[in-house]
């Protein structure tokens, strides 16, 4: 609970930082324009709800909070709060779908109340850049709110959510790498065109190969680990389909064709592509629910001396809080919510479809100095949006269902809520997700060759 006050109290100071349409910047404060303020606050309440929820699921909170006299032993009440508190609910995944319910509710609200926002004259867009004070008291209204919410199906109902949101999440990702990955490629082509081109291109040759080292890397250890010889053929498939369309991409980014028609294609992205789609592979082969399969992170380091205990290939692996793929998982995710909020593009097919505009992040903003030495934020909205306000909180709305189906490792509740399984649709939700992201990728770099009418620069 100390920890939950201390975090308000952070959410609170910036607050006082950002606490009207206009943000005012203390004089620590890098400047800014309005809307990269606005997104990196946004954030930060996302990030927030994250470490509370990471601090809920932490092993042995539970019995922590048993030692707290007539606090959850048997369910009796605490002073002044008429319910019984539930530790079985307050900790572990159940708290983890109770808080990411109440992120998933706060970004959806705001998703909809911004609906065609055109820019900052908009009264909404006040809302949008401002008033942070209040809706962090939102955010723990609803968060407060969403721990009453009766056991029943809510779980299994709201996991179903999680699944199909995790999965749109883990496409807005990928978009976000290849936009990553082409402002790399071109800052580093334009370092090495204006001098010093052998150390650039050099730099550029060595992350390439070292990504494409990593990936294949990735590909023998799953085929010695994640597969046997008379088993495992999901896991088969899965590996040699998206190792060759890897191979297809990579050759399809250095055609000539491609890269007339899209010269910031090139091999650097490829290679960036292949090895996340093989993290998201194997992500996806540690929720086979066959353990012969999908061997514990704990079990590949054993020293060779020990003996494994027979495991029956269709037992149900135990909950792990905190695996490997889950700890991967949360940091990319982080990095993927940082770069959303500074992002500064020139790649327009990726603006196309994040809905923002060319070249608008933190580093190009200046800010207006006041007569008593403080900074305020640009208003670089007043004749137009740089990004969509309603894409955006949606966005954050599939992150909160990320969040919660990553921190509960996938698992899906069994149908007496006692306990938490690997299912095989997590696997399809994630292997199809990286075909699909795959696909788009490939989309990009064909595009001005397939609608070659269409202006692509």
């Amino acid at each position: 609970m100390g920890a939950c006050l201390a975090l308000g109290s952070l959410a609170s100071c910036a607050s006082c930082l950002c606490g009207s349409a206009s943000c005012l910047l203390s004089s620590c404060c890098p400047s800014a324009y309005n809307s990269t303020v606005s997104r990196l606050a946004f954030s930060f309440l996302l990030l927030l709800g994250t470490i509370v929820s990471v601090i809920m699921i932490l092993p042995g909170m539970e019995e922590h909070l048993k030692k707290i006299p007539g606090f959850c032993l048997g369910g009796t009440s605490i002073p002044l709060v008429e319910n019984k508190v539930n530790c079985d609910v307050i900790v572990g995944y159940k708290s983890v779908y109770r808080m990411c319910f109440a992120m998933a509710c706060f970004f959806f609200l705001f998703s909809v109340i911004m609906i065609r926002v055109r820019s900052s004259k908009d009264p909404r867009a006040a809302i949008q850049n401002g008033f942070w004070f209040f809706k962090f008291l939102l955010l723990v209204g609803i968060t407060v709110g969403a721990f009453f919410i009766p056991v029943g199906q809510f779980t299994t109902v709201w996991y179903y959510f999680g699944v199909v949101g995790s999965f749109t999440f883990i496409l807005i990702q990928l978009i976000l790498l290849i936009d990553f990955a082409h402002s790399w490629n071109q800052s580093w082509v334009q370092k090495a065109e204006e001098g010093n081109s052998r150390c650039w291109f050099g730099a550029l040759l060595v992350v390439t190969i070292t990504n494409f080292a990593l990936a294949f890397t990735a590909v023998v250890l799953f085929y010695v680990f994640y597969t046997q010889p008379d088993d495992c053929t999901e896991n088969k498939v899965f590996i040699s389909l998206n190792l060759i369309f890897c191979i297809i991409v990579s050759v399809v980014s250095v055609l000539p064709k491609v890269q007339e028609a899209q010269p910031s294609s090139g091999l650097l992205q490829a290679s960036i592509i292949s090895l996340y789609t093989m993290y998201i592979t194997w992500s996806a082969m540690t929720n086979n629910p066959n353990r012969q399969c999908n061997p514990s992170l704990l079990s590949l380091v054993q020293s060779s001396g020990a003996t494994p205990a027979p495991v029956s290939p269709t037992a149900g692996p135990n909950v792990q809080w905190w695996d490997a793929q889950s700890i991967v998982g949360l940091i990319i995710f982080l990095l993927c919510t940082l770069y959303a909020s500074i992002r500064s593009s020139n790649n327009s097919q990726v603006n196309r479809l994040m809905q923002t505009e060319d070249g608008q992040g933190l580093t190009a903003a200046v800010a207006t100095v006041e007569e008593d030495g403080t900074r305020r934020a640009v208003d670089n909205e007043e004749e137009g949006v740089t990004y969509s306000y309603s894409f955006f909180h949606f966005s954050l709305f599939l992150a909160s269902l990320y969040i919660m189906m990553t921190l509960t490792n996938w698992y899906k509740p069994d149908s007496n809520l006692q306990s938490m399984q690997s299912t095989m649709p997590a696997v399809w939700v994630k292997i199809s997700s990286s075909w699909l992201g795959l696909a788009l990728y490939l989309w990009t770099l064909v595009a001005p060759l397939v609608l070659s009418d269409r202006e692509f620069n």
